[in-house]
């Protein structure tokens, strides 16, 4: 289940850097809310086929050293409850300096798995000096430098090794995993206690999961399923709760280990920046979504404020806009039968497998009725398609040129997939190859 990498080190030891390096995109989520940080960084790792989730603890220190050290301090408390693996990064150039004997006598206490990373070792004396690092006594070191890449390989491999050793057996029952996701204050509690209520509920603590998500199966509503309920659960601990970085590490835990995705947004705010954020976890994470509009009856309504409203939602949403909105009220319990009824739906879809010789009947005829432009006085053509044994569909399409086809043309074809197999609420994925 875990596959979330924290980093920790104190600033200007080359944390953004290295992950910038690590997931190989320059971008990282950000939000214009005043009073979020700017440089929240959260990215998906790829390495050998395999997949991580990996977390810059940095850019809460500011204002004098001492508050800085207890920022520090907290961000390392922090990446020890949430993540599985923590990277401990240090800079062969200045050394042991006091906030790092800080760090690793936290690290120490815990029983978290450490790796200590040195960088900025670019040359043949830095190799030597970062030997220096012993003396922590966190054992072997990698000695990376982040700018130039050297040494990330052999980090990267040690992830993947220890994070797969950690991985617990899977449920033997293959049921599906709904999460309600949202900011504060929106209503997903309330949402879980009324699919709860009068329903003495089995709180299933399965293997693997965090503490602080708890699992409850379902059977009710003629469906089976195991809801991931995210909130509510923590006991304040040491760690303040007013961290964002906080919620945002939540988040996406909870998307990651779910099927489904119930997206749940107040209806008397719209859809705003924090939300949209969640929207691209979910997308990014290739998860099935269910968007809930809570609070409806403080709406005042005609009958067109539904549709206004779901337009509102599909303009900032696009180009993903296959997505089942639902209009509901947590006080008059409208609608929850019908919430349930459309997240198996779309947990049905994500699992769609189209078999090949239908895809090709269907979109072969679809091409030839509507070909990719040509490029550069070139002829584009696709031969052949066929859907990938992926966990959520992804689909090849092999061409001639794939480098040629443009974008407004890769969106026609997912258009037309979605219109001739049902997809809602599932995020496509579409590959060009050479034949």
């Amino acid at each position: 289940m875990g596959n979330m990498v924290a980093i920790v080190g104190r600033p200007n030891v080359g944390k953004s850097t290295l992950f910038n390096r690590l997931t190989g995109k320059k971008d990282a989520i950000v939000d214009e809310q005043p009073g979020v940080t700017r440089d929240r960084h959260y990215g998906k790792v790829e390495w050998n086929g395999h997949e991580f989730s990996i977390i810059d603890t940095g850019g809460y220190a500011t204002g004098s050293d001492d508050l800085f050290e207890t920022e520090i301090r907290k961000q390392v408390l922090l990446a020890i409850e949430e993540a599985d693996i923590i990277l401990f990064l240090v800079d062969v150039v200045s050394g042991i300096t006091a906030s790092e004997e800080g760090i690793t006598r936290i690290l120490r206490r815990s029983d978290k798995k450490t790796l200590l990373v040195v960088n900025k070792v670019d040359n043949y004396e830095r190799q030597y000096d970062a030997s220096e690092f012993y003396k922590l006594g966190l054992g072997d070191y990698f000695a990376v430098s982040s700018i130039n890449g050297s040494g990330t390989g052999d980090l990267l491999d040690a992830i993947l090794e220890n994070l797969s050793a950690g991985k617990v057996p899977e449920q033997t029952e293959e049921l599906p995993r709904i999460t309600v996701v949202g900011r504060p204050n929106v209503g997903k509690s309330s949402f879980i206690n009324a699919l709860t209520e009068n329903y003495h509920h089995i709180v299933t603590p399965v293997a693997g999961t965090t503490r602080d998500t708890v699992e409850t199966l379902y059977n009710k509503y003629n469906h089976r399923f195991y809801l991931v309920d995210t909130a509510g659960m923590r006991k304040k601990g040491k760690v303040s709760e007013d961290i964002e970085f906080y919620s945002v590490m939540r988040a996406v835990r909870a998307i990651e280990t779910s099927d489904v995705c119930l997206l749940m947004l107040d209806a008397t705010r719209g859809i705003e920046a924090q939300d949209m954020n969640i929207f691209r976890l979910i997308q990014r994470n290739r998860k099935g979504m269910v968007i809930l509009v809570n609070k409806w009856d403080l709406i005042a309504k005609d009958h067109h404020s539904a549709k206004r409203f779901e337009n509102s939602i599909h303009e900032k949403i696009a180009p993903f806009t296959d997505v089942p909105i639902i209009c509901t009220s947590m006080v008059t319990k409208q609608r929850l039968q019908k919430t349930l009824d459309i997240a198996m739906n779309v947990y049905e879809n994500r699992a769609r497998r189209i078999p090949t010789p239908q895809l090709n009947e269907v979109m072969l005829e679809i091409i030839k009725q509507h070909h990719p432009p040509m490029w550069k006085g070139k002829i584009i053509s696709i031969k052949y398609i066929t859907q990938l044994p992926t966990p959520a569909p992804s689909f090849v399409f092999f061409c001639n040129l794939p480098q040629y086809i443009r974008d407004p043309y890769k969106r026609y074809l997912e258009n037309q997939l979605r219109e001739h197999f049902s997809f809602s609420g599932v995020p496509l994925q579409l590959f060009f190859r050479k034949k």
